[in-house]
Parts: C-alpha cells; sequence; structure tokens
C-alpha cells in the first residue's frame, strides 16, 4: 500500500464522515441510505487508489460527488443539515477528484498523448 496523493486521504475522511453524518446529524428517510451509500463508495474509491493507483478511480469519485450535490434536490432531503453535509461534501469530492486528475502524471501523460498526437 502507498499513498501517491493526499487528495485520496481527503475523499477518505470525506466517505468517514457522510457514513457517520447519518447519526451524528440524526438524518431521517432515504438522506440515511444515500449518504451511506454514497461515503462507502467514496471510501472504497479512495482504498482502492492505495493500493490500484489509476486516474480511474477520480472519475468514480467525481460521479459519486456528483451524485451527493444532486441527491438532496432528487430524492427531497427533509432537513437541512442533511442538505447542507450532502452538497459539500459532493463539492469537496469533486474538488478533491478533479485536483489529483490535474496534478498527476500518468494522466496528464495521456491526455496529453491523447489530445497531442492524434492517431495516424
Amino acid at each position: 500500500m502507498r499513498i501517491q496523493h493526499w487528495q485520496d486521504v481527503a475523499s477518505l475522511l470525506v466517505g468517514v464522515w457522510l457514513v457517520l453524518s447519518s447519526f451524528v446529524l440524526d438524518l431521517s428517510g432515504a438522506a440515511v441510505w444515500i449518504t451511506i451509500a454514497l461515503g462507502l463508495g467514496a471510501m472504497l474509491f479512495a482504498i482502492e487508489a492505495f493500493f490500484i493507483p489509476s486516474y480511474l478511480e477520480e472519475w468514480g469519485e467525481m460521479l459519486l460527488g456528483l451524485a451527493l450535490v444532486l441527491a438532496p434536490w432528487t430524492v427531497g432531503y427533509e432537513s437541512t443539515s442533511a442538505t447542507v453535509s450532502s452538497a459539500l461534501s459532493g463539492l469537496l469530492v469533486i474538488l478533491f477528484g478533479g485536483w489529483e486528475l490535474m496534478t498527476d502524471r500518468d494522466f496528464a501523460t495521456w491526455w496529453h498523448d491523447r489530445w497531442h498526437h492524434p492517431a495516424a
């Protein structure tokens, strides 16, 4: 196991917060299960990055982040604290994933080769 990017640790902590927030914020209804499921997903993507580093998990994290941002309004969370926690956590996960993609050498090399050297 090797931690290459601090953003993976930060995403892991956001995932832990999401799981715990269901109990800390005393969420109810669909917000509980959606928050726990998306939090576990963020945790799994972050842990996967420790063992099999690639840029693909960042795309997964950013999709989970988008789901976290949209969930309060698509599902209709009852409490304001659930909405704020989900939206802010989602934005953080998107930010960390995007930041890591922009600073990852493997992704930058792939991106440069893909778009600056078209296949002949």
